[in-house]
């Protein structure tokens, strides 16, 4: 055992102890995987990092990411974490335009603006669940069918349902029935607009306004202060009820959503409402079509830890 460089990251928030924190050891050099699995599930958080040197050239660090239940190929507030805690290390990107991260999934690219960090969305894979299994989980959640808008498999490294809603208010109602969430073994993504009425003004606006990419950073945000969309992310079969907020879900929920003409090119998430964090997601996707997932990060504990 050493000591290592350690911080704990509150992620998706720039007011400390309101985002989802974040276990990150700087240097995971030399520690097996029943190492990093036991300190993850000591930290009880829903997710632990380890940097590692790159195996790609085309990286500039390597991370793997624990919850405690088991590793996860890709993440996304470990991603912003992790990246955030790696540059206040010190760490110096290869190339000027972007940070490349090496995760189980890929490279990973994250852009910087300011205090936000924002990751380039892993491609989906999108496929229909089955009525029968969709029927279970309504009734997990206690939501009635005419609730449900509409719903898919999502899948960017981690699976996720994700379920539209009718509205915000029926996502910040939900008190799921989590052994029953956990007994299906799927794990859940739910969100509803604010104000579902006007969903057609936002998307037409979003689209007036839209700005070429190369002429905007993606991680710009929509400028307003309410959120669009509220987000909640029920994660029984991984041990954790429900997450403070979640990168890779809001990242195939954008692509899902904006493809299918739900939600607009550029929009504001909120996720933790329940749980009295005020996690923001921003959501961009540019000229290209590529969708951005941003947030800022905040450190709050820092030091080292003996591993």
């Amino acid at each position: 055992m050493k000591t290592r460089p350690f911080k704990q990251v509150d992620v998706f928030t720039a007011r400390p102890y309101f985002g989802n924190p974040l276990a990150v050891v700087l240097d995971g050099r030399d520690l097996d995987d029943e190492t990093m699995q036991r300190f993850a599930k000591w930290t009880n958080l829903s997710e632990t990092t380890f940097v590692l040197p790159p195996t790609d050239p085309a990286a500039d660090y390597r991370v793997r990411i624990f919850t405690p239940g088991g590793e996860l190929p890709f993440a996304g507030h470990p991603t912003l974490g992790t990246c955030h805690a790696w540059l206040q290390a010190g760490g110096q990107p290869k190339r000027s335009d972007c940070i490349v991260q090496q995760s189980q999934i890929g490279l990973v690219q994250v852009r910087q603006a300011g205090e936000r960090l924002a990751f380039a969305a892993p491609p989906l894979k999108r496929s229909a669940i089955s009525p029968g299994v969709l029927a279970q989980i309504a009734a997990a959640l206690d939501l009635k069918a005419q609730q449900i808008t509409a719903a898919q498999l999502l899948d960017n490294g981690p699976v996720w349902l994700g379920l539209l809603l009718d509205s915000a208010d029926t996502v910040l109602q939900i008190e799921p029935d989590h052994l029953a969430l956990k007994n299906i073994g799927i794990k859940v993504g739910v969100v509803g607009a604010h104000d579902a009425s006007a969903a057609p003004l936002l998307i037409s606006r979003a689209n007036r306004e839209a700005r070429a990419f190369a002429g905007a950073t993606p991680e710009a945000g929509n400028g307003l202060d309410a959120p669009d969309f509220e987000v909640r992310a029920f994660a029984a079969p991984l041990g954790i009820n429900e997450d403070p907020v979640t990168g890779s879900l809001n990242a195939s929920l954008a692509q899902w959503l904006i493809a299918e003409g739900h939600a607009p090119g550029r929009y504001l998430a909120a996720q933790g409402t329940c749980l009295g964090r005020s996690g923001r997601v921003h959501i961009t996707r540019d000229a290209a079509g590529q969708v951005w997932v941003g947030g800022e990060s905040v450190t709050c504990v820092e030091g080292s830890v003996l591993l």
